[in-house]
């Protein structure tokens, strides 16, 4: 159902490894953004808004895992 959930900017955004160079995750988000622009151009806004929303949810639980991760590192 979300392309966006497919990208390669999720998968180095999951990915474990510190070896994760600023270039790649620039060209990655670059690619995230074309992505969502080609999914904005969509006539069915109610599966954009599907789409956008479940990318939202993914990406919010991305960030409490890496903050749980952070605090567990620091006790």
């Amino acid at each position: 159902m979300n392309e966006l959930l497919k990208t390669k900017l999720f998968s180095l955004l999951a990915e474990t490894s510190q070896e994760v160079t600023i270039n790649e995750m620039q060209n990655a988000y670059g690619e995230f953004c074309m992505q969502i622009g080609e999914i904005s151009n969509s006539v069915d806004h109610a599966n954009v808004f599907r789409i956008l929303i479940a990318t939202r949810i993914e990406l919010a639980s991305m960030e409490m895992l890496y903050l749980y991760e952070q605090e567990k590192k620091c006790a």
